[in-house]
């Protein structure tokens, strides 16, 4: 061949002068910390509310989020809102509660005989997709003007997605764990509670986070429609006396009292059951 390829060699630049490890600064440590990003976008969601509501300069349409905070610290002051708040939280926590119940008995049917596996799968498929808020006028038939009503309808918000969830979790159960339960000679209950649950956590939490979320906000729009339950009113009937007053900024105050809460129980409590289980265990990263 006339021509040869040639080959240059060039000599790299600061050559072993490459960071192989590298302290994070302040504000990289902190940005990977998830609860950082999530104040952060908090705050930007609070900003653009604040803007937003000087830029309609209408207080009866969309008040500034400064205005919903003045009302929702005169609110609590004077004591209603936390009354409010506490009225809805305990009818929420017993309906919760009876749900959670229902189906954990409703699930160890189901996994323990095909007649309980049909029934749950069938009364799933019939009532999950109705919605809850659609049975107040029968509860109200049925258990009158109090808390048995609003009960009722939590229960069949939270029964079928945690039972639904708890069902499916129980059943992806790997054939290996539930060989090595009958090994050691679990049988019934102690069976359930050392290897089903521990191995379906992960889906039984998923199932009482839908649970809560459902529940929470059936029983606010349950109290919108149903107002005042035994001479009190929760948070819904909070928001429904102010509309009709007109007082928006006590609206938009208990609006943000039902996020708050909701943000509370997400993070505080759902986050640290996580920790200390599926995260903890190592069936989630």
């Amino acid at each position: 061949m006339s021509s040869k390829a040639r080959i240059v060699m060039r000599p790299l630049e600061d050559a072993g002068s490459g960071e192989v490890e590298r302290e994070l600064s302040f504000l990289e440590k902190a940005w990977d910390n998830s609860g950082v990003r999530k104040v952060a976008i908090i705050l930007a969601l609070a900003l653009i509310w604040e803007l937003y509501g000087r830029w309609t300069d209408n207080a009866l349409l969309f008040p500034p989020l400064s205005d919903t905070f003045a009302a929702l610290i005169d609110n609590i002051r004077s004591g209603v809102l936390p009354a409010r708040a506490w009225t809805s939280l305990k009818i929420l926590l017993m309906g919760y509660a009876a749900g959670i119940v229902m189906a954990g008995i409703l699930t160890i049917a189901a996994i323990n005989t095909r007649l309980g596996s049909d029934f749950l799968e069938t009364m799933t498929a019939m009532l999950s997709p109705l919605p809850a808020i659609a049975l107040l006028p029968l509860a109200l038939l049925w258990f009158g003007l109090g808390n048995g009503s609003l009960v009722f309808i939590l229960i069949h918000s939270v029964l079928w997605p945690v039972a639904l969830n708890t069902h499916s979790g129980f059943r992806a159960v790997s054939t290996t764990l539930r060989m090595v339960g009958r090994n050691y000679g679990l049988k019934g209950f102690a069976f359930i509670r050392k290897i089903l649950i521990p191995a379906a956590f992960p889906s039984i939490l998923a199932g009482l986070k839908i649970g809560w979320a459902f529940a929470w906000r059936t029983l606010v729009a349950a109290e919108l429609v149903f107002g005042v339950s035994s001479g009190q009113g929760g948070l819904g009937w909070f928001i429904f006396e102010n509309r009709n007053l007109l007082e928006i900024p006590s609206v938009f105050a208990g609006l943000l009292t039902v996020i708050l809460i909701g943000l509370i129980v997400e993070n505080l409590i759902f986050r640290t059951i996580e920790r200390r289980t599926v995260l903890r265990w190592g069936l989630q990263s």
